[in-house]
């Protein structure tokens, strides 16, 4: 049986609904499938936006043959599947997810991108100036997607209501609104589940499919928060077994693992800092381990530094620091700095005492006359 979504999918920019910056009249992908212009670009939006749906109608436009590959589990052969099959027709390759491709990957597709063999239609939903290689960027224009507004989320329920043929009350309307967050994939997948569940769209009965794992975890979502701020305060209480099993249930979840490692390279300094300044070194080796590995092996080292950093001492006095120092700073502003450790660069500088009696190892005091004797870090 079809899925809904694939029932619902613009085949056309016509159908297709939001953003109206990128397909609306003057819109540079409306303007090139127009012209018949191919050429790469990366699709950065949050999820259920239409990211998959512009790509598929731009191959389609420009009649080019479109293959279409999860970074998530595609890998270096695939492309080379892509790259050697036989077509007449321009070859586009729809990477979703591209965020998740690592550096080595990400070379190996470069080369078939610059010699035009192939033209990538990349889609993330994280900043592809941090993970997406430059020479590969370099050769991609970036497009931004916006959530969907209200408005357009109302108009993808209608069309639901149309193409499966059910009548949903307005207070379940706007309840589907209040909880898409601008994601129409949510909707879709709400609305659907639900048909299957109990045959007919309330609140009741949308509320009652919510309870499933995987509508309920989102990445901009309560369950996300939770889970996160779980997985920090197990390690902070130094349980490992706490830490690791909230690790799994974000991997589980479809969670990015580099999000992962990076709250653990901040936790590093932030709760362990003074007492064991190895975990910096450990939690940097680790996200960067994720990075050049990806999934599914990288869980490996993602659980060796979930379990080094709960075991680790913990000691967050250099952060309490920095935090009682910064609000000094934003409560008295730029205080004078002390002369003698001002840099004496002109003449008139050193005429005006900068740098005079200036000791490299002094004890006296060197935070600006108002801060004198403060102890940030105790």
């Amino acid at each position: 049986m079809e899925p809904l979504a694939s029932k619902i999918r613009p085949k056309n920019l016509k159908d297709f609904i939001g953003q109206e910056h990128l397909v609306g009249k003057t819109g540079p992908i409306r303007v090139a499938t127009e012209k018949k212009h191919l050429f790469s670009f990366i699709l950065w939006g949050p999820p259920g936006v239409g990211k998959t749906t512009l790509a598929r109608i731009y191959a389609n436009e420009l009649d080019a043959q479109f293959y279409e590959l999860s970074a998530v589990s595609a890998g270096k052969d695939d492309i080379r599947k892509i790259i050697q099959s036989k077509s007449e027709q321009p070859k586009v390759l729809f990477l979703d997810e591209i965020h998740r491709f690592n550096k080595s990957q990400q070379d190996f597709l470069l080369p078939f991108v610059e010699s035009g063999e192939l033209t990538l239609i990349g889609a993330t939903t994280e900043n592809p100036s941090f993970e997406v290689i430059a020479p590969l960027l370099s050769r991609c224009r970036v497009f931004v997607l916006n959530e969907l507004t209200e408005d357009e989320i109302k108009l993808i329920i209608i069309r639901v209501e149309k193409e499966a043929k059910i009548k949903i009350e307005t207070t379940a309307k706007d309840w589907l609104v209040a909880m898409a967050n601008g994601d129409a994939r949510r909707v879709i997948a709400m609305l659907e589940a639900t048909l299957h569940l109990y045959g007919k769209i309330s609140v009741d009965s949308l509320k009652e499919t919510l309870q499933s794992k995987f509508l309920r975890y989102d990445k901009k979502g309560e369950e996300h928060y939770n889970t996160i701020s779980a997985f920090i305060k197990s390690m902070r209480a130094s349980q490992p077994d706490a830490a690791l099993y909230y690790m799994c249930r974000m991997i589980d979840s479809g969670e990015d693992p580099k999000f992962i490692a990076r709250r653990m390279v901040v936790f590093a300094s932030e709760d362990i800092g003074l007492a064991q300044p190895t975990a910096i070194v450990v939690a940097n080796a680790v996200f960067r381990a994720v990075e050049t590995i990806g999934l599914p092996e990288c869980v490996e080292n993602l659980a060796h530094g979930v379990v080094y950093l709960s075991q680790a001492k913990k000691d967050r006095s250099a952060y309490n620091a920095y935090l009682e120092a910064m609000a000094d700073v934003k409560r008295y502003g730029n205080l004078p700095i002390p002369l003698k450790i001002r840099n004496p660069e002109t003449k008139l500088m050193k005429e005006l005492g900068y740098g005079k009696d200036y000791e490299k190892y002094t004890k006296e005091d060197l935070l600006p006359d108002k801060l004198k004797d403060r102890k940030y870090l105790k």
